[in-house]
């Protein structure tokens, strides 16, 4: 289903109905499991959207901070390396408020932002389409880690894919890998990638960032719980589970899960579950890179890394490839 904005003419809105059944078999087919497990895309309902974005404004949180000052002090570089009237994608784009940083230096052709949350992605479209009057965009409605196709209204033209923050992270290694190939299959032959990507550092600036002392990390991990209890006729108690997130350094990466604070038995679309007291439902999984290991990661994909930007201290960077 296409819509057109009323407020923003050049905003057009592309719903690919991503299937939403696929939320309650995933949720008990995880609670079943010996290590009971929910992938993080399912943190994206219109409220845990909301929240992700609260995160980004956690002083404990570095990245957004670090990777915005990234695109001021770099975006005409970077619009070098693009070039101009590129269309340009970004998968989970969330508020579109990074993009925001590169756009009048690289003047798309068009922007195509992918977001699972149907509702929170169509007020983000319209806000930027304000903000941007002279800019193409065609928002799309779809899971990004299970389909990548543009909506057939986008201009002929160099496809770039943005992604910025650290969501390369919440892949398991080759699903990481299988989604930078499925890029480049999507942008095609000298089509390009600028991405983010978290570098390793050290534990506590690691645990701390995902610990942000106002909780709000925690009522987003939390907040998956609430959206079983609506959309599943779950039977958590909030109040009996806890946010924990450590940092895995055989691993290299960041794990969220949620505690059960007692024994309890919890009720889901008509199942029950055990909760044994300290057992633990993974929830995300933050892969960090090294440099050497994410070029190594993205030359196995198809691409060649032209440009790497990072920060004095080393805490983030940005990759500039091309396929």
């Amino acid at each position: 289903m296409n819509a057109i904005c009323p407020k923003a003419t050049k905003v057009s809105f592309h719903d690919y109905q991503p299937e939403l059944d696929n939320f309650r078999q995933t949720v008990l087919n995880g609670l079943a499991h010996e290590h009971k497990q929910i992938p993080p895309k399912f943190f994206y309902d219109e409220r845990g959207s909301q929240l992700f974005e609260a995160i980004l404004e956690q002083p404990e949180y570095y990245v957004p901070h670090v990777e915005k000052q990234l695109y001021r002090d770099y975006a005409a570089d970077m619009a070098a390396l693009i070039g101009e009237d590129a269309v340009l994608i970004e998968p989970g784009s969330g508020s579109c408020e990074k993009v925001q940083l590169l756009l009048d230096a690289l003047r798309p052709a068009a922007y195509v932002p992918m977001d699972i949350s149907g509702d929170f992605l169509r007020q983000s479209a319209a806000t930027l389409g304000a903000a941007f009057p002279w800019l193409h965009v065609h928002a799309a409605c779809l899971d990004f880690t299970r389909e990548l196709h543009l909506p057939q209204n986008v201009p002929t033209g160099r496809r770039v894919v943005f992604i910025p923050g650290s969501s390369l992270g919440n892949f398991d290694l080759p699903e990481a890998q299988h989604f930078l190939f499925n890029i480049a299959q999507l942008v095609g032959k000298g089509g390009g990638l600028l991405i983010g990507v978290d570098r390793k550092k050290d534990k506590a600036v690691l645990e701390t960032a995902y610990n942000d002392a106002a909780g709000v990390t925690a009522a987003f991990n939390l907040n998956l719980l609430v959206r079983i209890n609506n959309e599943l006729e779950g039977t958590f108690d909030l109040d009996q589970f806890a946010h924990y997130a450590c940092y895995n350094e055989a691993m290299g990466r960041i794990e969220m899960h949620l505690t059960s604070l007692q024994d309890q038995s919890v009720q889901v679309a008509g199942r029950t579950f055990h909760f044994a007291q300290g057992e633990r439902i993974h929830t995300e999984n933050s892969y960090k890179y090294h440099p050497e290991e994410f070029i190594t990661l993205a030359t196995a994909a198809g691409f060649k890394c032209e440009q790497h930007w990072t920060d004095a201290a080393n805490l983030f960077g940005i990759y500039y490839c091309t396929v």
